[in-house]
């Protein structure tokens, strides 16, 4: 067979003397080497190197082919680096892979911990809220940033979430001559110069972090009233049954409770909402934004039926509201067989709805009747809600 014409190396700090002697031979025969300035310098590329563009694409590389091309990327290519994009256009026998340490392995090896029990997240081309769900006193995390101006952002953002007493380790430039650990306290941490790359190591102090069951309190959501409440979104979640990879169709999105609880409940998940409230879209966008999970989470302004058409096959669908005959018909002939649907209704009109097609397709109703203690005069009395009806099938 033929050798691949694409080389993907990763390069440490320590560069061409920490790489392996396969890894060096390739790179000396290469016509053109991509990668990062700072790459370039270390694998001393000189006229054959290629900054990437900015912003990045990898049409340069793939324009190159078929001659013998060498991609750098600091330690693992496929950990937070260029190797996944890559490798997404070629075919298996087009590219091959010299990975290195990565800097999760560099940190977690000066540090002690073990890797496999902390959460690796690269924050150097996403949201500091991306950390949100995985912080909790004890928990451990290594973020890859941009650059050391970065730690104070994030020391700051940390503060702002309640969790200003965890202890921060600033990693730079590891495994090299210029390596640096500085290490302090969130609340009390002061910028400063630094070097590329960066890394931060967190172990959280402070807030309880978010509770890892279904039904997140109210108030942790922006809404204007229209939210599916904790009791019933925490029942609702429990009947959509959230497994990791599944897509979700949330219809009449509102606030987006239920959506940003079905990425948070399994990893890879994915969520679209359809909402015809372009505020309430908005707010729905900004809850997303605020749990660290908008990457995972499109929302389409339109009234369903409208717009489903484009969306992705889903596994699960929450009707939340807007419930009628023609979406309901609409469902059933888009969403593929075994999907799981699960509407609420509040309204007469939405009850009748849903229990003449439990009658027509089966599946289960449940009423859902629920009271809150509330102060009656000197005394306290039960203040009812209004009664939910909840329909559960599979498609």
């Amino acid at each position: 067979m033929a050798e691949p014409w694409l080389s993907i190396i990763g390069i440490g700090e320590d560069g061409l003397e920490g790489l392996a002697p396969q890894s060096r031979a390739v790179l000396a025969e290469a016509a053109v080497i991509f990668g990062g300035p700072r790459h370039l310098v270390l694998a001393a590329a000189g006229e054959r190197g290629r900054p990437w563009p900015v912003p990045f694409s990898v049409a340069p590389v793939l324009a190159c082919r078929p001659r013998p091309i060498v991609v750098l990327a600091s330690g693992d290519p496929f950990w937070f680096g260029a190797g996944g994009s890559l490798a997404a256009h070629l075919a298996p026998a087009e590219w091959r892979a010299f990975p290195a340490p990565s800097s999760f392995a560099l940190a977690a090896a000066k540090l002690g911990w073990r890797l496999e029990e902390t959460i690796c997240l690269g924050l150097h081309a996403a949201p500091f809220a991306r950390l949100r769900p995985h912080l909790a006193p004890g928990s451990r995390q290594i973020c890859l940033l941009r650059g050391p101006e970065d730690v104070a952002g994030l020391a700051a953002w940390l503060v702002a979430q309640g969790f200003g007493a965890s202890r921060l380790w600033r990693l730079e430039a590891l495994g090299g001559k210029r390596e640096r650990i500085t290490t302090g306290n969130a609340a009390a941490w002061c910028a400063e110069a630094g070097i590329t790359p960066v890394a931060l190591a967190i172990e959280a102090a402070g807030a309880p972090g978010l509770p890892r069951t279904p039904g997140l309190p109210d108030e942790l959501f922006e809404h204007d009233g229209q939210i599916t409440k904790r009791a019933i979104r925490a029942l609702t979640l429990s009947a959509l049954a959230p497994r990791a990879g599944e897509c979700l169709w949330d219809i009449g999105t509102g606030s987006g409770s239920v959506a940003v609880e079905w990425l948070l409940a399994a990893p890879a998940t994915r969520a679209c909402g359809v909402e015809a409230d372009a505020a309430r879209a908005a707010r729905a966008r900004r809850n997303a934004e605020n749990f660290g999970v908008e990457h995972r989470f499109s929302i389409t302004e339109a009234r369903a039926p409208e717009g489903l058409e484009a969306l992705p096959r889903p596994e699960a669908v929450f009707i939340g509201g807007g419930a009628s005959a023609a979406l309901l018909e609409r469902l059933w002939a888009l969403a593929p067989s075994g999907a799981r649907l699960v509407a609420n209704a509040v309204t007469l009109e939405t009850e009748a709805l849903l229990t003449q097609w439990a009658a027509e397709k089966g599946g289960s109703l449940l009423r859902l009747e629920l009271a809150e203690a509330k102060p009656l005069g000197r005394l306290r009395g039960w203040e009812p809600a209004r009664p939910i009806v909840q329909w559960s099938v599979v498609l």
